[in-house]
């Protein structure tokens, strides 16, 4: 059996500010229009988001590559960013990440237009090019930047391994 990621659903307070945001800082395209689900009309959503939501916004990008990116608004219950939103001690996803050429360039986008970049970018091996930078968009989610892509950056470290 095959598995591959295929999508990421990212928690935002204004879901158009969002859009043309990810749209400026990494370059992916919408391939939906915004649309409302309300739990009344949509026996899925109920199910997976339970009795306590009644009304959300989303809409489906997608990256370069075909990774979806799914930005969800949620309007009954109210989205809430949380005070700290870097608890990577904690069980769960704690960020995404992104393949760029050009991590300069990407944490400057992030940073002249609401985001922050969170680390500094390091190099992670003295003898190969390749890079790794944190940042959050302005609504707190965390995002790793990553110069090559991560089956080049993390391949044949285990030695002896058949």
């Amino acid at each position: 059996m095959t598995v591959s990621v295929d999508h990421v659903g990212i928690s935002v307070p204004n879901i158009d500010k969002a859009i043309d945001w990810y749209k400026q800082a990494f370059n992916i395209f919408q391939i939906s229009e915004v649309m409302e689900v309300n739990a009344e009309s949509d026996e899925i959503a109920s199910d997976v988001f339970n009795n306590k939501f009644k009304k959300f916004k989303i809409v489906h990008m997608c990256t370069s590559d075909g990774v979806g990116v799914e930005l969800f608004e949620f309007v009954d219950p109210k989205n809430e960013m949380p005070e700290n939103n870097f608890q990577f001690w904690k069980t769960g996803i704690f960020h995404i990440a992104f393949t760029t050429k050009n991590i300069e360039e990407v944490c400057k986008k992030i940073s002249s237009s609401g985001g922050k970049q969170k680390s500094k970018i390091w190099h992670l091996f003295k003898n190969k090019p390749y890079k790794i930078c944190y940042c959050e968009d302005p609504w707190g989610n965390i995002i790793e930047l990553s110069s090559h892509p991560y089956t080049v950056i993390w391949s044949n470290l285990i030695p002896n391994q058949k």
